[in-house]
């Protein structure tokens, strides 16, 4: 059974930070991209980042780029959203994914495995 399991979300104030991570268990994690969207309340499902297979490419959506970084442990199984000068605009529940494919990808129907999200709120 897939499962993917997001932490470390929280409320914090602007210019915070916070970093989430996602644990996952039943995939071939090491020959997957993973992601990161989020959806705020009234919108759409948004991408933030995607990292490929190997960590060798990286995508960010413009909102958070050179804010947020994405990376990856094969070794465990885990992928990591660090989350810096955090705005009132990043406040949303954010999704871990897993990509069907090995190379980034930032389109959700790319991805088949979602996790339960967790929720980051950003207080101004």
């Amino acid at each position: 059974q897939v499962q993917l399991v997001e932490s470390g979300g929280g409320l914090v104030q602007a210019g915070g930070s916070l970093r989430l991570s996602c644990a996952t268990a039943g995939l071939t994690f090491s020959s997957r991209a993973m992601g990161w969207f989020r959806q705020a309340p009234g919108k759409g499902r948004e991408f933030v980042a995607a990292i490929s297979y190997s960590s060798g490419r990286i995508s960010y959506a413009d909102s958070v780029k050179g804010r947020f970084t994405i990376s990856r442990d094969n070794a465990k199984n885990t992928v990591r959203l660090q989350m810096n000068s955090l705005k009132p605009e990043d406040t949303a529940v954010y999704y871990c994914a897993a990509c069907r494919y090995m190379l980034v990808h930032s389109t959700p129907a790319d991805f088949d495995y979602w996790g339960q999200g967790t929720q980051v709120t950003v207080s101004s």
